[in-house]
């Protein structure tokens, strides 16, 4: 029973994280992380759609991180991969044009992103992406894994900037920020469950 209800409530956080990138980040093109900025770069210069690039980069680097990560975690974060790309795949179609202007759906995207990834990583889950690039090589180099995440984002982030639009740096940065902010809060927050629920959540 555990295990059904982790799995609804990583669903619906992964759905939130999908709705906030499909209807108010990349229709701007602004991306939610480094993953993410690849997948605008792919979709801006050879029309590829997003959750093929999301799914395909996250697939790859969690089969090359399972050791690190362990299995059941490695499994989670595929199956939360996996939800956002499809709902991501499933609400782009319909994203014709951005629903308000780009400082509004940065705000609101941002919010509802950080809402989604702190759930996530409440119930022991991953949102995948470059998290996962920059604990490799911090294991393989022994560099600091947050300089590390740090240099892949930024550079990632840079290149978008440079090919699309040097304020999707600044909407970026913001939107990274706010979505910190935000998990943060649900990440610290104390939340008091009957004491068999309890345990069985901490599964």
């Amino acid at each position: 029973m555990n295990y059904i209800l982790k799995s609804v409530i990583l669903t619906i956080a992964s759905g939130i994280q999908g709705a906030a990138m499909a209807a108010f980040l990349f229709p701007h093109f602004i991306p939610s992380g480094g993953a993410a900025s690849v997948s605008v770069l792919l979709n801006y210069l050879l029309n590829i759609p997003f959750s093929i690039t999301l799914w395909s980069l996250n697939a790859g680097l969690l089969i090359a991180a399972v050791k690190w990560l362990g299995k059941e975690n490695a499994l989670w974060t595929m199956f939360c991969v996996t939800i956002t790309s499809v709902t991501v795949d499933f609400i782009s179609p319909f994203m014709t044009a951005p629903l308000t202007n780009a400082v509004i759906d940065m705000l609101i995207g941002a919010v509802l992103f950080g809402i989604g990834i702190g759930i996530l990583f409440r119930m022991g889950a991953s949102s995948g992406g470059m998290d996962i690039l920059a604990l490799i090589i911090s294991k393989l180099q022994g560099y600091s894994p947050g300089r590390t995440l740090f240099v892949i984002n930024s550079s990632l982030l840079l290149l978008t900037g440079l090919v699309i639009d040097l304020k999707l740096i600044m909407y970026a940065l913001i939107c990274q920020f706010i979505g910190t902010k935000i998990l943060d809060i649900i990440y610290k927050v104390e939340i008091k469950l009957p004491s068999t629920l309890a345990e069985k959540m901490a599964k």
